[in-house]
């Protein structure tokens, strides 16, 4: 039993913290004892907080935030629809593949892999599909800015560690950190050329863009050094257009509690995107589901059980999303998403 235990005559308890033990100093009496059971209250939530998992405590944490604060303007970030609602690849597809075609409704996405300079080299280097949330949020960053700053042409961080942070992230080396994974994100992205198709059952529409038109980057001989680019990316026009007629406002603030995970990033956005049309109680099937979010599981049963775990952990923090889980598929309900959401409407100019 602590000292502070047997002064005030209580069982025994969690050890407290040093900040919380000194609120006891110099207190003595009944005082003592309503102070020390507020105490242990206290930590015992901490402890239960530090027992989480990093990737649970976010979530909290996110919810907490979503829910005593409305987004403000730098939480409002935009990425283009049909991009998110079509969506790159979840992993790695290799080094054979070179095309991803997906579809959404009446909306459809094709990505092909291409080349860039080499500043080593001077050789044409060929780069993947970019895949992943990495890509994503990469992706979203950049159409914010673009839509911020109003021009094709947008100002960003001129080296690696200022974009991450830009990003919300922490910076971090090596094979296996923040900076090599960013950095060949953005190198598939902007090597990438994209085609977004778009129907409305009348007329096509097909915008053949390269969304990142020109791209400086230096990558230097020493690995230690930092790699820079120029802080001038040049955006596809008509992509940037595109863009401003269809942007998807997204609360940042919630997406990176989603970030290590691509499926879980696209679920977001997508019902960010749904929850804004429904005007009735709405059932989407589960092999609609599948194909939506379906790549690389191949069982029916593991997809639902995936699925049932995401939609949980999008409650978490959205708890007043009204979606549920049944046997025909996930069941939309009526809302308003400024609410449930906690992100404003803003009209682009």
């Amino acid at each position: 039993m602590s000292a502070a235990d047997a002064a005030s005559g209580v069982a025994p308890g969690p050890k407290l913290d040093p900040d919380l033990a000194a609120r006891l100093d110099n207190l003595h009496g009944e005082f003592r004892e309503v102070m020390l059971r507020n105490l242990l209250d206290i930590q015992q939530k901490r402890d239960a907080t530090k027992a989480l998992s990093p990737i649970k405590r976010r979530r909290n944490e996110t919810r907490e935030l979503v829910a005593r604060h409305q987004a403000e303007e730098a939480d409002r970030h935009h990425i283009h629809s049909v991009i998110a609602l079509c969506g790159l690849p979840y992993r790695d597809p290799g080094t054979g593949v070179r095309e991803h075609l997906r579809e959404y409704g009446k909306s459809s996405l094709a990505v092909q892999a291409g080349y860039l300079k080499d500043p080593v080299t001077g050789r044409m280097t060929p780069q993947g599909l970019p895949y992943g949330p990495k890509a994503r949020l990469l992706l979203l960053h950049i159409c914010t800015m673009a839509i911020r700053q109003k021009s094709a042409e947008i100002e960003i961080a001129d080296s690696m560690s200022a974009f991450i942070r830009d990003l919300g992230f922490p910076v971090t080396g090596g094979e296996r950190g923040t900076l090599r994974q960013f950095k060949e994100q953005l190198n598939r992205l902007a090597a990438s050329r994209m085609q977004i198709g778009l129907w409305n059952g009348d007329a096509a529409t097909t915008i053949n863009a390269q969304p990142i038109r020109s791209f400086d980057i230096w990558l230097p001989h020493d690995a230690g050094q930092r790699m820079l680019w120029s802080s001038t990316l040049r955006l596809d026009p008509e992509f940037f257009e595109s863009l401003r007629q269809h942007a998807l406002p997204v609360d940042v603030r919630a997406l990176r509690a989603f970030s290590q995970s691509a499926r879980q990033i696209d679920m977001l956005l997508w019902l960010g995107y749904r929850m804004r049309s429904v005007s009735r109680r709405y059932v989407i099937s589960w092999p609609t589901l599948m194909e939506q979010f379906g790549a690389n599981v191949g069982r029916p049963r593991k997809f639902k059980e995936m699925f049932a775990d995401d939609l949980a952990a999008m409650k978490e923090v959205f708890p007043t999303l009204p979606v549920e889980l049944g046997p025909d598929g996930i069941t939309l309900r009526p809302c308003d998403p400024e609410q449930v959401f906690a992100i404003g409407r803003k009209r682009l100019t």
